[in-house]
């Protein structure tokens, strides 16, 4: 059976430490599981070196790494759309750039199960998030909160460990400038039809630096965005 062509993209702002090891690590595993294959970067609007080092890369591997350059920083949502934007092939793989997930433990899973089950989505889940308590408590609360107001199918919106069917992604159009993207994304897969697994993941402390957000910055911009979606969407939400 022909394997699938697949895209992997990570969003960078300010990862220098970590994004060249993951365009690294994608390019080794990426060979085993399909024939086809392309990583892209997109990169924020960092201002730390990440941008000279993906500019080295894309000479070291020219016919399958290509990185896209913000001269501003867009927020999350604009690096997302960015990215599904630029995905050539059948299936698109993303997760951050801060390598808080490891690729060669969890990616082949993915992909193992988009084949076995033939499903559009397949989502990861954190078996334990490696953030630290308040982090992960905030974070389970609003994932409780998430799938509430939205209904949501899976247990953990906010695990950006996810393989999409380009086609099911150009069946749907994705507005948020923020982390709100991702209730919007997953909501109107779901509406547009799209079939979703999970696989448990493994997720990480952060090797290098912090987040640019705190615990409760992030909570208060996600809880905000998402009200304001919900109120943009409620209509077809109710349907």
């Amino acid at each position: 059976m022909k394997k699938p062509s697949i895209s992997v993209f990570f969003p960078c702002y300010n990862d220098v430490h970590t994004i060249g090891g993951l365009v690294e690590k994608a390019l080794a595993i990426l060979p085993t599981l399909t024939d086809k294959f392309e990583v892209i970067v997109i990169d924020d609007g960092s201002s730390d070196g990440s941008q000279k080092l993906l500019r080295d890369l894309a000479k070291k591997y020219p016919n399958v790494f290509r990185p896209i350059f913000h001269r501003t920083n867009r927020g999350y949502g604009g690096a997302l759309r960015d990215g599904f934007k630029s995905a050539r092939y059948d299936l698109i793989f993303y997760t951050d750039g801060d390598a808080q997930y490891h690729l060669e433990e969890d990616l082949p899973k993915l992909a193992e199960k988009q084949i076995e089950t033939g499903a559009d989505v397949v989502n990861g889940y954190k078996k334990d998030r490696g953030d630290n308590l308040i982090r992960t408590f905030l974070g389970n609360g609003y994932a409780f909160f998430s799938r509430l107001l939205f209904r949501i199918p899976i247990r953990d919106t906010d695990c950006d460990f996810r393989l999409i069917r380009k086609i099911v992604m150009n069946n749907i159009t994705l507005e948020s400038k923020d982390a709100s993207i991702l209730p919007e994304m997953i909501k109107k897969l779901e509406m547009a039809g799209a079939k979703f697994v999970e696989v448990p993941v493994n997720h990480y402390e952060r090797e290098y630096g912090k987040s640019s957000y705190t615990a409760f910055g992030l909570l208060k911009e996600k809880l905000i965005g998402d009200i304001k979606l919900f109120l943009k969407m409620r209509k077809l939400i109710k349907k």
